[in-house]
């Protein structure tokens, strides 16, 4: 599978509502998926934010997800989203190590759900450290 980022168009948004939809991929992320308004006025603040870097993930010609990094509690901040079908075809981490290229911005943070084993370990493959856990997410980062 080859693997792509590019910027995020106008015409992803439509496909990477659907991802954030899936129930099972908010359940694993921990995040409840937005309705369509309050979906598109999050990815206009974000598309709208100077300080974001925000990429599209396109696998084999199709968009599989994006990865972003942005500035959060004075702390830089990564995180992406694949769309469930794009599972386990190493497109998260492949995406994620091409976007660490891309933001060379250290430390970098990145905050997951306890309960996301297969995030934990696309984070740990990147080179990501645990610096802190809670209840229900775990902080890594990388330096």
């Amino acid at each position: 599978m080859i693997i792509a980022l590019r910027e995020v168009e106008l015409d992803d948004l439509p496909t990477l509502f659907e991802h954030q939809r899936d129930p099972t991929a908010t359940a694993m992320a921990g995040f409840r998926a937005r309705e369509r308004a309050a979906f598109t006025a999050h990815w206009e603040r974000i598309l709208a934010d100077p300080g974001a870097r925000v990429r599209a993930i396109v696998a084999d010609g199709r968009v599989a997800g994006n990865v972003v990094s942005f500035e959060h509690e004075g702390r830089r901040q990564v995180g992406y989203w694949i769309g469930r079908e794009f599972w386990g075809a190493g497109v998260a981490t492949a995406a994620l190590a091409a976007s660490l290229d891309l933001e060379t911005e250290r430390p970098l943070y990145a905050g997951v759900a306890r309960s996301n084993a297969g995030s934990l370990r696309v984070l740990e493959k990147c080179g990501f450290a645990v610096c802190a856990s809670e209840d229900d997410e775990v902080t890594l980062f990388l330096e």
